[in-house]
């Protein structure tokens, strides 16, 4: 197993970035703590039998609001409009999101010198691409983008994502590397094989990275942006 950035990004002939972290920050003007509250006042007047904890009536993450009614009730109307209203508001908030410092750079290189990129994680496809298309990124990852499907059940740490966005760039894992800034990217690229470079901005993130097994965790893309231009 790599055990140093550079082994990762050298090794690396496709990169999978997570969304919401490596590449921005989404919800900078629309909190996710604020979504998810708005979530649960949503299955309160639509959800019908739903009932929630108490703790995930007060979660901060929408795709734990989002997780608990699609495993409890799968395929029914209710986990699909929910989903619904959460790619509303994702849109919304990509079209304010701020760009990670030096992700836009990153990409633009690494696209030169890699046989491919991808997008791979829990939000809504329609999110990543009116954000990447908003920077002028989209044509760099082609159509390998893959975010949540109806199908809840495969939201990470289930690897769904991450197998079609290897299937999508006809990539071996060993060849491959995620980028991701939560345990839930590190699980889901590891159950498949995938190399895992953690991208963690503070040091609350970094620890709960490393202490899901992240074993090369970086606060800044500085440095992976140094290695991808020697490498170009």
């Amino acid at each position: 197993m790599a055990e140093t950035i550079d082994d990762l990004i050298n090794g690396a002939d496709h990169v999978l970035f997570g969304f919401d972290g490596p590449l921005c920050r989404l919800f900078v003007h629309h909190p996710a703590a604020g979504i998810a509250h708005s979530l649960v006042r949503w299955l309160d007047r639509h959800g019908g039998q739903v009932r929630l904890t108490d703790g995930q009536r007060t979660t901060d993450d929408p795709h734990e609001v989002l997780r608990t009614v699609g495993l409890r009730h799968p395929g029914s109307d209710v986990a699909e409009a929910l989903e619904r209203e959460l790619t509303r508001q994702e849109l919304l908030a990509a079209r304010s999101a701020w760009p990670t410092a030096y992700a836009d750079p990153l990409i633009r290189t690494w696209s030169a010198v890699a046989q491919g990129l991808a997008v791979a994680g829990d939000n809504s496809s329609r999110a990543m691409e009116e954000y990447l298309a908003g920077r002028g990124l989209r044509e760099c990852f082609a159509t390998h983008i893959h975010g949540r499907t109806p199908d809840l059940a495969h939201l990470t740490p289930d690897p769904d994502c991450v197998l079609r966005a290897l299937d999508s760039l006809g990539a071996t894992p060993a060849t491959s590397l995620m980028i991701g800034s939560t345990p839930a990217d590190l699980l889901a690229a590891r159950a498949v094989g995938v190399g895992f470079l953690g991208y963690a901005p503070d040091a609350g993130r970094a620890e709960r990275l490393r202490a899901a097994g992240g074993a090369v965790v970086v606060e800044s893309l500085v440095p992976v942006l140094a290695i991808v231009r020697r490498r170009r």
